[in-house]
């Protein structure tokens, strides 16, 4: 069978294929050459880390020439540069060695950082790299793409709460009619629950670890058993923006990513949650869909305007959350000192993470073209008189009169209730003539609460 070269319409994954263009501001991140870039920077820095200790005589201090060669090296970082990586890589069989040996490369024609080429790696395991590179990874998208995704989908919805926070609409509980509430208010519910989420995934502490084969600064104090290498370790990774983890194995236990990941699932819940009621409330007539030019809703049914975008992101939080939940299933269970099960498994990061962003994009696009119809949520409110049996029994109970649930229950209970209907009922009740003159003057459209307030403050 012929092997296609890759591109966008021959990629087995639509993260790289029909949904690249929802996906490109992760490539550079979550790719591999992401992942390699950061491995070098991560080799780098402890390289830059070494020479400033003095009690490390061994490696001269940087000029500021030499620092300035380092940095560039990282800064200007490309894709042919991976490319060489990658090639080491067939050699060597080993991904984090092939860093190193570019490092050398890279740096051998430099008289003062060639003496220090040996201290490329010095003392660590390739989880000391590994685990440093995904932590920046992980921090640099939460920092850079999906808060700031988030943030937007936020303030879509919040200026739709704002706009819509006094147009009464019938609830819906069990599917069936139910207290008035506002468009607006229910909005404005989505609103705060992301909020929630979104602070509990920018809180998550993103750690990392440089301890050694097993944790315990073995090599380390072989070579310098003077230095205090725990204390030296903790500025190193704290200096790159991380927190440190003093305990370890030879992996950092990716605690931390089951943490960013659960709150991204349940980010990811509410976001679906969202998705299907306003596809409910399309349905329902609620809100139209603003129609753009030269699309097509069906390929028989011309007059179609269909809630896809609604539909896309509901079907790409789905797949977000069966690899981000396993993700935080399985990567914190390693097995004794060290397996290999997580190394492969972690190479899946941003397939959780794109799917999340093409769920978000798309829910943007589909929040965009949503236009009220508050026509048809008043003639849909007006049809359900009923749902004033519940402010009736409540005064009713107020001043003390007899059974008023069972009163209203079998006055409305799967019978037809109109204006008059409940008039009758309420002008031959026994309390204050004016609660009756309010409870008259109450229209299912009246009888909103603090929705208003609500989706207003939000």
């Amino acid at each position: 069978m012929t092997t296609l070269a890759l591109d966008a319409l021959t990629a087995v994954s639509p993260v790289d294929g029909r949904y690249a263009p929802a996906t490109g501001e992760l490539r550079a991140l979550l790719s591999e050459y992401g992942l390699i870039h950061h491995r070098v920077l991560v080799e780098l820095r402890w390289l830059e880390a070494l020479a400033d200790e003095p009690a490390i005589a061994e490696v001269a201090p940087l000029d500021a020439a030499a620092r300035g060669r380092l940095r560039a090296i990282g800064e200007q970082f490309s894709v042919d540069d991976a490319r060489r990586v990658k090639a080491i890589e067939r050699t060597t069989n080993h991904d984090v060695k092939a860093v190193e040996y570019f490092i050398k490369e890279r740096i051998g024609d430099d008289p003062g950082l060639a003496a220090a080429a040996e201290f490329v790696h010095f003392a660590c395991t390739s989880e000391d790299i590994n685990n440093l590179a995904y932590a920046l990874m992980l921090a640099r998208t939460r920092e850079t793409v999906l808060v700031p995704r988030l943030d937007e989908v936020i303030a879509a919805l919040r200026a739709l709460a704002h706009l819509h926070a006094e147009v009464p609409m019938l609830s819906r509980t069990h599917g069936q009619s139910a207290t008035p509430t506002t468009l607006g208010k229910e909005l404005a519910v989505f609103v705060a629950r992301l909020e929630r989420q979104r602070a509990a995934i920018a809180a998550v502490a993103i750690r990392g670890k440089i301890n050694g084969a097993v944790g315990n600064y073995n090599a380390h104090l072989a070579a310098y058993p003077d230095l205090d290498w725990r204390g030296f370790a903790e500025r190193f990774v704290t200096a790159l923006g991380l927190d440190f983890n003093p305990y370890t194995t030879q992996i950092e236990p990716h605690d931390f990513v089951a943490e960013l990941f659960d709150a991204m699932a349940r980010a990811n819940t509410v976001l679906l949650d969202l998705c299907r009621d306003v596809w409910t409330y399309v349905s329902l007539g609620y809100f139209r869909q603003r129609t753009v030019a030269g699309e097509v809703g069906s390929s028989t049914m011309p007059h179609k305007v269909n809630p896809i975008d609604f539909e896309n992101a509901e079907g790409n939080l789905g797949v977000a959350n069966a690899v981000l939940e396993h993700l935080a299933r399985k990567l914190p269970v390693s097995r004794l000192q060290r397996d290999l099960t997580d190394s492969t498994v972690l190479r899946n990061l941003g397939v959780g993470i794109a799917h999340t962003l093409i769920a978000v994009r798309s829910l943007l696009r589909g929040l965009g073209k949503l236009e009220a119809d508050p026509v048809a949520i008043a003639a849909d409110l007006d049809r359900a008189w009923e749902v004033l049996a519940e402010p009736i029994q409540t005064v009713m109970r107020r001043y003390g009169l007899p059974e008023p649930y069972e009163r209203l229950k079998a006055h409305t209970r799967g019978q037809a209730v109109t204006r008059d209907s409940l008039h009758a009922l309420v002008r031959a009740l026994e309390i204050p003539d004016a609660e009756k003159t309010r409870l008259l003057e109450m229209t299912p459209a009246s009888y909103v609460g603090e929705a208003a307030r609500l989706a207003r403050e939000v």
